[in-house]
């Protein structure tokens, strides 16, 4: 598969069939999602159906990994390579769960790989609570306003904050506001639990706006 194929994918159509299909064992009828009716029709080659799941995903993979790597440039190749990886993988995938799991799992890895090559020291040091989180134990609890992942004219005050965060953190601030991912999406990329994951984004929320107010200061 070239680069062209995900770059223009957008003109493509794909469209399902008049009558909406299922596709699953002999004797088991269950009906897909448009998404799994996607992948199996892009297993089989069908035009358009690949390029229609890039075009599902491709804007929030990209925005997730603009955050985790602040460089367009980076985050375009790691997007692209995890829709490679996407189409040598689609015999393996199970068309009835969702596809943004799986992705974002295999954009933060590549991503974690990009931020490694950049860095000479180690990501950070890990606690012994068996949770792998730093330690960092932030004193704001306060909210972050979501309206501030809106507002485009703070959208570079708020890549610089999250570049500021130890992995750990940034990842999971990055999945919920540019990958616009679900609590239960994010504990399934990060293979943990739910719960672990909530904590983890207020502990990160909590940090992002202290550096957020640092770096609003900076600018007065």
């Amino acid at each position: 598969m070239s680069a062209a194929v995900l770059a223009h994918s957008r003109g493509l159509p794909w469209s399902l069939p008049v009558n909406a299909r299922a596709y699953d064992e002999p004797g088991h009828h269950v009906a897909l999602s448009v998404e799994g009716q996607q992948i199996v029709a892009a297993r089989r080659r069908e035009p358009g159906a690949f390029e229609a799941l890039v075009r599902r995903h491709q804007g929030s993979l990209y925005n997730f990994c603009l955050r985790m790597l602040g460089q367009s440039e980076d985050a375009a190749d790691v997007a692209q390579e995890t829709f490679v990886q996407l189409y040598s993988h689609l015999g393996r995938l199970d068309e009835r769960e969702p596809l943004a799991p799986w992705l974002f799992r295999v954009a933060r890895n590549r991503c974690i790989d990009v931020i490694r090559r950049r860095r000479t020291v180690p990501l950070g040091v890990l606690d012994d609570s068996g949770d792998g989180m730093p330690t960092l134990e932030p004193a704001d609890d306060a909210p972050l306003p979501d309206e501030l992942a809106e507002r485009a004219d703070l959208q570079r005050l708020l890549s610089r904050a999250i570049g500021t965060l130890p992995p750990a953190y940034a990842e999971v601030v990055s999945l919920r506001y540019a990958g616009e991912r679900s609590f239960a999406e994010i504990a399934q990329i990060l293979d943990c639990e739910e719960g672990a994951a909530r904590v983890r984004f207020h502990r990160a929320k909590a940090l992002l706006r202290r550096e957020l107010r640092a770096l609003a200061g900076s600018l007065d």
